[in-house]
């Protein structure tokens, strides 16, 4: 069991998500960042899909009631103010502090993982549907399975470095725009605006210009999808958006690609590139090896007292 010291900026518990109930209109949640919420559960010794801690752009501060097992990803962490990395084990009475993300957010996963109430299928927090366990605040009790861990490390040399290039599957709704704004949309850099969340990464730069009048009917929306609002500034969804819209999607990031959004800070910049769905698969496939080579064992089990 840990306790909330402080909560950080918005700490929300995610799983893999909830799914198969877009047609009742529940959204699937889950984390915005899936590399990095599936590279901590794997550092603790967690199946992918296990409930860990989201942390947007600064950490919580947690004491821990009983000995466990932690591994942490995108942000610095203390153990009673002694840095520690990746996997690192924590004995009851200590105090864990996760610092300000290197992106706009971080992962703490805990071996045998965190446990909250399961909403439709799923622990994860919906912050625009209201399901799932409310964000973290001071106070608040977290449920863990005390659990020993192997400890393990991060090789980020293993991961490929984006570098602020996402790929995307032009369409559905491509055609809805002028030419000319297809391949502005493709040439010209885009930056992050303040009021992206998980919802969505809300974007700037060259406006995409319609080539027809009127509206769509609603639709459905995956994670990745690119809508189009009337002013032009297109609009990433992520994790937390809902399950329909009826903006005109000028394309899809590629699954491999999507960590790269859930980790855009405002200001930041990225810049789009049009690949074919066979290259989506084939990007994920690869992105898939390279999380295997990133992850090492270390030889010896963490004591626990």
């Amino acid at each position: 069991m840990m306790e909330v010291v402080r909560p950080g900026a918005l700490t929300t518990v995610q799983d893999a998500g909830r799914f198969g109930l877009a047609h009742l209109g529940v959204a699937s949640a889950g984390p915005a960042d899936w590399l990095g919420h599936a590279l901590a559960n794997r550092l603790a010794g967690n199946p992918e899909t296990t409930a860990a801690l989201e942390i947007t752009l600064h950490g919580p501060t947690l004491r821990c009631h009983d000995a466990a097992a932690l591994a942490v990803v995108g942000a610095p962490a203390t153990v009673d103010g002694a840095p520690v990395r990746d996997a690192f084990a924590v004995r009851r009475g200590q105090t864990v502090q996760i610092g300000q993300c290197v992106g706009a957010r971080a992962y703490l996963a805990v071996a045998g993982g965190f446990a909250a109430e399961m909403v439709l299928g799923s622990m994860s927090t919906d912050t625009m549907g209201g399901l799932g366990p409310a964000p973290l605040t001071a106070g608040h009790t977290l449920l863990a399975d005390p659990c020993l861990g192997v400890p393990r490390r991060l090789d980020p040399a293993a991961l490929p470095d984006r570098g602020g290039v996402v790929r995307v599957v032009p369409g559905p709704r491509a055609d809805w725009f002028t030419a000319a704004s297809r391949r502005a949309f493709y040439a010209k850099p885009y930056t992050a605006l303040p009021d992206s969340d998980r919802t969505g990464v809300r974007l700037t730069g060259a406006k995409l210009v319609r080539s027809r009048a009127g509206e769509l009917p609603t639709e459905g929306m995956v994670t990745g999808a690119i809508q189009v609002p009337p002013s032009g500034d297109p609009i990433v969804l992520l994790a937390g958006h809902g399950p329909t819209g009826g903006y005109p999607v000028i394309g899809v990031v590629i699954r491999a690609d999507l960590p790269v959004l859930g980790q855009l800070l405002p200001g930041q910049g990225v810049r789009f590139v049009p690949v074919t769905v066979e290259a989506a698969r084939a990007a994920y496939v690869d992105l898939r090896a390279a999380m295997g080579r990133a992850i090492l064992r270390q030889a010896l089990h963490p004591r626990f007292s």
